[in-house]
């Protein structure tokens, strides 16, 4: 059967040529090599290490039985439960309406882009699914240039070059940060002039803040607290309570974008209904907080900060370019200093890089064409995820409760993160 000529199989334009999610991709390959017996260590997908907090999978037992559809923008306790932890954490004043509630942060970026007729702006590099996301819908996408010198983080210059010369244009700009691909995130003075730009060309401004509880130091900020007016802070339970597969997040609105978000909601109404009755009911005990919640963060925090130090050291130790990373659980080393002995292999782009690197040593990592690069710029993302996270936060919370932890925890927690530096150094190496 000839598919591209049979008009049952009419693909729409759009998606045509988008290949799968890469994290997803890395993800399914990386398991189904791990079937056929071969010994993979898992640094592509982005997925939390930790188990959720024990009292909220609590309450997803004691929720089990709710089976009713729940309101399109989400449960009200749930709604309130987010605006009292947003105004906890941000020192803000929004109320339950000004919440959305949505399958994951991710659903609700695609319903903001398909509400909202504007130009998408991304700082290069990027999460993997921003711009792939903006294609499907037809909207433009304007890279927005960072360089490692900066930790790879946006300028107001850099923003306001773009939006001078068409100043009153529709536009979304997006902001993630701490950073997926790279650990980094911004200081206050930072955020403030972005936010000065922003309000200058009135631009909506998604604030990506899914990483903002596993700031290694717990002093994230929002820029919301800088341009309230115009800015949508997006947030879920994915990263920071480690239940990525439960699929909530939530969208926080300011007042003056309420046609905004009912705009969504009716999107959200025609598409996915509600989100999960238990789930979002489960999500209470989460956003609710308590002494608990705090110390399974404050633990999650010294063990991600230890191996993000000693990732960043045997990485830097290697050859690679990085930059040490202040949250989240990513790395983004540049391996240009490798070029020549690189292409005597045919190695000659990121991605001949990781798929390599895969082959050779069973390490696991995505390319920098993932996110928003050139072909050939020979740089990679690695999620150092591949670790018992609650073992970890056993151990972080008991033998080591009174420690500093150092490079002997991260051995006896994350044997399998050692292994993959020790895989990479020796392939290096040996070019």
């Amino acid at each position: 059967m000839d598919i591209k000529n049979d008009h049952r199989f009419a693909i729409n334009l759009n998606v045509r040529g988008i290949q799968p999610s890469a994290t997803l991709r890395i993800n399914e390959i990386s398991n189904h090599l791990r079937a056929e017996g071969k010994d993979i260590i898992k640094l592509g997908l982005g997925q939390s290490p930790f188990p959720v907090p024990e009292r909220v999978v609590e309450a997803l037992r004691t929720y089990a039985h709710e089976k009713d559809y729940l309101p399109v923008r989400g449960l009200k306790a749930l709604r309130e439960s987010i605006a009292g932890y947003i105004n906890r954490s941000e020192r803000m004043r929004c109320t339950w309406e000004d919440v959305l509630i949505g399958p994951g942060s991710k659903e609700l970026l695609f319903m903001l882009q398909l509400a909202y007729y504007g130009d998408l702006l991304i700082p290069r590099p990027s999460w993997v699914s921003y711009a792939p996301q903006a294609r499907i819908i037809g909207r433009s996408v304007h890279w927005l240039p960072t360089h490692a010198e900066n930790n790879w983080q946006l300028t107001a210059e850099e923003l306001d070059i773009i939006c001078r010369d068409d100043p009153s244009r529709p536009r979304i700009l997006i902001l993630n940060y701490p950073s997926n691909p790279t650990g980094c995130t911004y200081t206050d003075e930072q955020l403030l002039a972005i936010a000065n730009v922003a309000r200058k060309y009135d631009l909506i401004l998604l604030s990506d803040e899914i990483y903002g509880e596993v700031h290694f130091e717990g002093k994230h900020k929002s820029i919301a607290r800088y341009y309230p007016e115009g800015t949508i802070i997006s947030t879920g339970l994915s990263k920071w309570a480690g239940a990525g597969g439960w699929r909530l997040g939530t969208f926080i609105f300011p007042p003056e974008l309420r046609p905004l978000q009912d705009a969504m909601a009716i999107i959200a109404s025609e598409t996915f209904t509600a989100t999960s009755a238990p789930i979002q009911y489960a999500a209470i005990t989460a956003f609710d907080g308590g002494d608990d919640i705090d110390e399974y963060l404050k633990q999650s925090r010294r063990v991600l900060k230890v191996v993000g130090e000693y990732m960043h050291q045997r990485l830097s130790d290697m050859g690679a370019v990085v930059q040490k990373p202040e949250g989240a659980f990513y790395l983004f080393p540049d391996f240009s200093d490798f070029r020549e002995r690189l292409a005597k292999q045919d190695i000659k782009t990121s991605q001949a890089f990781c798929t390599a690197l895969l082959e050779q040593t069973g390490v696991a990592i995505l390319p920098s064409s993932d996110f928003g690069f050139v072909p050939d710029h020979l740089g990679a993302r690695l999620a150092f995820v591949d670790f018992d996270g609650a073992a970890a936060l056993k151990l972080a919370g008991g033998d080591y409760a009174n420690e500093t932890l150092g490079d002997a925890f991260v051995q006896q927690a994350c044997p399998r993160l050692v292994e993959a530096m020790d895989r990479m150094g020796r392939w290096l190496g040996s070019l």
